[in-house]
């Protein structure tokens, strides 16, 4: 019994010095926030580091695909323009 919480111990501590984290945090579920920036970032198909053109240049390409007189719907592109402004709004200011 001693030896299994002596390991549950260092496995833990390993963690925690590897990724960062404890391993308790990966059983929270993420903020809503954070799922709505995945989602963006997803939809967008831009990484989670990218700058104000990137995330420019993947709505336009979006918008290209989807655009109402393409086949797309107005739903679509109001998605599209949520996530654009959701991803642009998280950067730091441009001055």
């Amino acid at each position: 019994m001693v030896r299994l919480i002596v390991l549950l111990l260092v496995v833990s501590l390993g963690c925690k010095m590897v990724f960062g984290r404890w391993p308790w945090d990966y059983l929270r579920p993420q903020s809503t926030r954070a799922q709505a920036l995945f989602r963006a970032r997803q939809l967008l198909g831009v990484s989670k580091g990218a700058d104000h053109r990137e995330v420019i240049e993947a709505h336009r390409r979006l918008i290209a695909m989807i655009h109402p007189d393409r086949g797309g719907t107005n739903d679509q592109v109001h998605e599209a323009n949520a996530a654009r402004d959701l991803l642009l709004g998280e950067l730091p200011d441009r001055s």
